[in-house]
């Protein structure tokens, strides 16, 4: 999908033209993908515009870089006002907000202690990541062929640029055969999650998702979603996840910022469940959109701008 141009992005405390963000060709980022980044949504709400979480991705962005030895050279309200500033300097009401720091020109080794952090804002109107019909009808996907990393070799649960080489591999696979998404096992043979998502299975009116330890990603969207299922009486809980079990599931869902709430309706080419949007994830959309389009809050999760 393609980035819709706007007029300014913030980089470095100022708001400067979108043509006019550029970094030097031999920065530490681009040799060796130290950088550090978040998707975020704003959101046009009943009650106005307003950022999903954006404390918690902020505090994640934090704790990303801090796993990489590298810090921040601005606090979390700092950059809070740097993402509604350029919100309002683009006039938009609803759009995708990224937020990255990244090792800048300095050194060209792989030490990156000598390079500046930078850190830069661009928003953009986005739709819905995976096809405007995911939502209803779901999508078809494949397990991967490649693992996520495997414990003690990257942090995983940091949400770093250099990561995602192996979630391009994925990705890529993935649509060269036809599917949309994949899901990825962890070293041990165990679902992880997709290339950008996490992933909830619903079995007998329970939903299960894979915990940290399968080399997943702490996401946002993840979290919520935990929470409006307890808010809805459904039984949830964390457990590992045997690539059968997806098989043989009643629904299976992907959740993230561009995602939202994803149903699967096939994996492999195997039918999940009835191969349509299911109850239990039908009631889970239902009230996260409550939240993200009806301004629904009573979890203080909304950030007005």
């Amino acid at each position: 999908m393609a980035v819709k141009k706007v007029e300014k992005i913030w980089m470095n405390g100022s708001l400067i033209n979108w043509d006019e963000a550029k970094i030097h060709v031999l920065s530490h980022v681009i040799h060796y993908g130290s950088s550090w980044f978040e998707g975020i949504r704003c959101y046009e709400t009943k009650r106005g515009s307003a950022i999903f979480r954006l404390d918690d991705h902020l505090i994640r962005l934090v704790n990303s870089a801090k796993m990489y030895r590298s810090e921040i050279p601005y606090t979390i309200p700092e950059m809070e006002q740097a993402i509604k500033d350029t919100i309002k300097a683009n006039g938009l009401k609803s759009c995708y907000i990224r937020p990255i720091a990244y090792r800048g020109y300095g050194d060209v080794g792989v030490n990156p202690f000598g390079c500046p952090v930078d850190f830069t804002v661009a928003v953009w109107e986005w739709g819905k990541y995976l096809g405007a019909e995911a939502l209803e009808k779901g999508i078809d996907v494949r397990f991967a062929s490649w693992n996520r990393n495997a414990a003690n070799t990257i942090p995983t649960m940091a949400k770093a640029g250099g990561n995602y080489m192996n979630s391009q591999l994925i990705k890529m696979e993935a649509i060269a055969d036809g599917y949309a998404e994949g899901i990825a096992l962890d070293v041990n043979g165990y679902v992880s999650e997709g290339s950008g998502e996490n992933i909830f299975v619903v079995k007998d009116g329970k939903i299960f998702t894979p915990p940290f330890i399968n080399s997943i990603l702490p996401g946002i969207t993840r979290a919520s979603v935990m929470q409006l299922a307890k808010d809805a009486g459904i039984e949830i809980s964390e457990m590992l996840i045997p690539r059968e079990m997806i098989y043989i599931a009643d629904e299976v869902f992907f959740t993230g910022t561009a995602a939202e709430i994803t149903p699967i309706r096939s994996v492999d080419r195997m039918k999940i469940g009835t191969g349509a949007l299911g109850d239990v994830t039908r009631e889970l959309q239902k009230r996260f959109f409550a939240v993200v389009e009806g301004g629904e809050d009573p979890h203080g999760w909304l950030n007005f701008v």
